[in-house]
C-alpha cells in the first residue's frame, strides 16, 4: 500500500484508484523544473564530445569554479555570512593535493577527500573566532585571514608549499590510470581535459546532492532562519553559533576540494595565486548566478570564467580592449572583465538579487502569463 492510499484510509474514505495514484506520481516527476534539470544533466554529460580542446579546458575551469562557488553559497547565500577569504581554503586544498598526491604518490581517491577534510578542519578552527562578528567586520576578518595565508603562512611553509617559488602538483591518478595521457574506455577516447571534466562533474554532482539534502534538513532550515533574522532564530531554539560553524565548515571543505582540482589542473601553483581577486571572483559568481539557488553557482561560474574568454575572442572588434597581440586598445581583457564583473554585481544586487536564476524564473512566469492570457480573455468574453 502506498503512502497516498494509507493517508486516505486513515481519513475513512475509500482508497484512490491505482490509476490516479500513478498519475499523481507521474505528475510529480514531469514537473517543468525536473524536466529542465534532467535536460541540463544530459547536456553536461554529452557536452565534451562537441567541444574543441580550448573550449573543453574552459568547461573544466567552469566546473571546478562551480564546486568552490557551491561552498560559498552555503555560507553567504544560505546563512548570510560574508566571507572574502575563500581563496585561503582553496590554497589549503591545493597544497594538500601536492603533498599527498605528488610527494607521497597517493591515489586521487585519497587526496581529494583529504583536501576537503583538512580545509574543513581549518575552517572549523577559524570559524568560532571569525563568526563572533557579522557583516562588514566578518568580511574584514576573512580578508585578514587571506593575507596571513598568502603573505606569511604559504610562503614560509616550504616543506608544504615550495615557498615563494611555488610547487608542482601532479595530475590525479586512479590506480594505474593517470590523467596526463588521457584514457580509452570501450570505443571512446578521453583526453586529459576530458577526464578532468568528468571528474569535476561527478564531484560537483555529489556536492549539489549533499547541499540540497543539507538545505532540506533541520540544520539547513536553521541556516535560513539565521540569515533572515538571527535574533528570532535564537528565540525559537536555533543554535546560532553551531549553525554558523556548520556552514563555515561545509564551505571550507568544498573550497578545499575545489582547490585540489584547481591546483592539479594548473599543475603548478604559487602563494600569490590565492589572492583577494580570486575570492571576489567566487562572490561575483554566486551573486550573478543567484544566491539561495542550487544551480546559481554553476551559472555564475559559467559567467565569470566564460566572460574573459569571450572578451578575448571579441577583442579585435572592441575599440577600447587590447587584442590578443596586446595592442590596439586602452584596457586589457582582464581589466575589462573586472569592470564588467563590478557592473554585473551592482546591477543584480539592485535589480534582481536572485541573479540569473531569478531572471530566468521571471521570464518563465511572464511567458506563462502570456500563454494563458488569450484563453482567459476568450473565456471572459464568452461569459458576457
Amino acid at each position: 500500500m502506498t503512502a497516498d492510499e494509507t493517508a486516505v484510509r486513515r481519513e475513512g474514505a475509500p482508497p484512490a484508484p491505482a490509476s490516479s495514484v500513478h498519475q499523481g506520481i507521474a505528475a510529480r516527476w514531469l514537473r517543468p523544473q525536473r524536466i529542465v534539470t534532467l535536460v541540463v544533466i544530459v547536456v553536461l554529460i554529452v557536452l565534451p564530445f562537441s567541444l574543441g580542446a580550448g573550449n573543453l579546458d574552459l568547461a573544466v575551469n567552469v566546473l571546478i569554479m562551480a564546486i568552490g562557488a557551491l561552498g560559498l553559497e552555503v555560507l553567504i547565500g544560505r546563512t548570510g555570512q560574508v566571507s572574502l577569504g575563500h581563496a585561503f581554503f582553496l590554497g589549503i586544498g591545493a597544497y594538500t593535493a601536492g603533498k599527498l598526491g605528488t610527494d607521497h604518490h597517493l591515489n586521487a581517491l585519497i587526496w581529494i577527500p583529504a583536501a576537503g577534510v583538512i580545509a574543513g578542519v581549518v575552517g572549523g578552527l577559524v570559524g568560532p573566532t571569525a563568526l563572533r562578528l557579522r557583516g562588514l567586520y566578518l568580511g574584514i576578518v576573512t580578508i585578514g585571514l587571506l593575507f596571513i595565508g598568502s603573505e606569511w603562512i604559504f610562503p614560509d611553509w616550504t616543506w608544504l608549499t615550495g615557498g615563494p617559488g611555488g610547487r608542482a602538483i601532479a595530475p590525479p591518478r586512479f590506480g594505474s590510470q593517470d590523467f596526463t595521457a588521457g584514457a580509452r574506455l570501450g570505443g571512446l577516447t578521453f583526453s586529459s581535459d576530458g577526464l578532468y571534466y568528468y571528474l569535476a562533474l561527478v564531484i560537483l554532482g555529489i556536492g549539489m546532492v549533499y547541499v540540497h539534502n543539507l538545505h532540506r534538513s533541520r540544520v539547513g532550515r536553521g541556516m535560513l532562519a539565521v540569515r533572515d533574522r538571527e535574533l528570532a532564530a535564537a528565540v525559537v531554539g536555533v543554535n546560532v553559533a553551531r549553525t554558523k560553524e556548520t556552514a563555515f565548515i561545509v564551505s571550507s571543505a568544498l573550497a578545499g576540494i575545489c582547490g585540489s582540482l584547481y591546483g592539479a589542473h594548473l599543475s603548478f601553483v604559487v602563494p600569490t595565486d590565492w589572492n583577494l581577486e580570486l575570492s571576489i571572483t567566487f562572490v561575483v559568481a554566486i551573486v550573478v548566478g543567484g544566491m539561495g539557488s542550487l544551480w546559481g553557482p554553476l551559472l555564475g561560474a559559467f559567467v565569470v570564467v566564460g566572460l574573459p574568454q569571450l572578451l578575448q575572442n571579441a577583442s579585435s572588434s572592441l575599440p577600447l580592449v587590447e587584442n590578443s597581440q596586446g595592442n590596439g586598445g586602452v584596457v586589457s581583457t582582464g581589466d575589462a572583465a573586472n569592470f564588467i564583473f563590478g557592473v554585473l554585481l551592482i546591477v543584480f544586487l539592485i535589480v534582481e538579487p536572485r541573479g540569473v536564476v531569478g531572471l530566468g524564473s521571471r521570464i518563465a512566469a511572464l511567458a506563462g502569463r502570456l500563454r494563458r492570457a488569450p484563453a482567459g480573455t476568450a473565456g471572459h468574453r464568452g461569459s458576457r
